[in-house]
């Protein structure tokens, strides 16, 4: 069965630090890893990405130089560390997987194969 796990949300002030975890099961045709967020009322954003095999990542300008973007390979696990939060990181935040590189540096290219179920990040002022 195909699961994307999150974990690692949570509430946090501004200037802090959280590590967002995702768990990947059953998915052997994904190229390409990525974090989207989504707040309410709001359309969902893609954060970052990353192309599996080479490891090559993409950020979108308001988390770039803040966030990062990883994948331990023999664990089957994305993160994405997010420092210097601020109160507009508030969101649910996604992880995603997908089977078409092309697309995955594309930051306004919001659709994906598989998806996580979410995880809440709150950022306080």
């Amino acid at each position: 069965q195909v699961r994307l796990v999150e974990s690692g949300g949570g509430s946090v002030q501004a200037g802090g630090s959280l590590r967002l975890s995702c768990v990947v099961s059953e998915i052997n045709d994904a190229t390409c890893m990525a974090w989207f967020r989504q707040s309410p009322g709001q359309a969902r954003d893609k954060i970052a990405s990353i192309l599996i095999d080479v490891g090559t990542t993409f950020y979108a300008d308001s988390v770039k130089g803040r966030f990062t973007i990883s994948r331990d390979n023999a664990k089957n696990t994305l993160y994405l560390q997010m420092n210097s939060l601020k109160p507009e990181d508030t969101a649910t935040y996604y992880c995603a997987a997908d089977p078409t590189p092309r697309t995955c540096g594309v930051m306004e290219w919001v659709m994906s194969k598989y998806w996580g179920q979410g995880t809440q990040v709150t950022v306080s002022p």
